[in-house]
């Protein structure tokens, strides 16, 4: 069995999947059914990649991409008040 690495991906990914689907559902008379297709296609196969994505990508590598969300700082740690070092 292949096992395939997952990256996660951000929200705006998603966004753009389904935004660009709805407006090419929107926009099909203008743009050719060919073409219609083509790009449905794309952003749905997009818009499967970021819930892929969602589901199993590692947390760890998110959360490593942006700290601000697990408030913890990186870096040398402080010294406690009462401990001198030796």
């Amino acid at each position: 069995m292949v096992y395939f690495k997952v990256a996660p991906l951000k929200s705006s990914f998603a966004l753009a999947a389904i935004l660009g689907f709805v407006l090419t559902i929107i926009y099909t008379d203008r743009i050719g059914e060919d073409w219609a297709f083509a790009l449905g296609f794309v952003f749905a196969l997009m818009f499967v990649a970021s819930m892929i994505s969602m589901k199993k990508a590692p947390i760890e590598a998110t959360l490593e991409m942006s700290p601000d969300l697990t408030g913890v700082k990186k870096g040398r740690p402080k010294r406690k008040a009462g401990k001198k070092k030796k």
